[in-house]
């Protein structure tokens, strides 16, 4: 282990990474990346990918985009979210992948495309 870090900063980083994943181990919110991984999508979309209600897929939503995991925007009446910090999508894959061939099962989510480029929307 690296002696550049004193027990205290040790301690602190230890907390953050412990926070960080606690928001990756609800299955809702593995499901809701699993649904943006190949692009931006709508609130309703991913209910309907994710098969929950509205109001908890809202709930882990707003958690993740809180985290800075995902981003958003609106458009009309619509929010639309996407991947906003791929290393979480990578994560995901590698744990996933990990897990499945210690099951004996494929992994869908080690399969995944690289993350669709943020999409830009001009100033006004």
């Amino acid at each position: 282990m690296d002696n550049n870090f004193n027990k205290e900063e040790m301690s602190e980083l230890f907390e953050e990474v412990a926070n960080y994943f606690s928001l990756l181990c609800e299955p809702t919110r593995l499901k809701i990346l699993y649904a943006v991984c190949n692009g931006e999508r709508s609130v309703g979309d991913i209910v309907n990918e994710v098969e929950s209600t509205q109001a908890n897929v809202s709930r882990q939503i707003n958690m993740l985009y809180r985290a800075k995991i995902l981003a958003r925007r609106k458009e009309g009446t619509q929010v639309y979210y996407r991947v906003d910090d791929e290393k979480t999508v990578d994560l995901c894959k590698a744990v996933c992948g990990r897990v499945a061939a210690q099951i004996g099962v494929q992994s869908p989510v080690v399969t995944l495309p690289v993350v669709a480029p943020k999409r830009r929307v001009a100033a006004r």
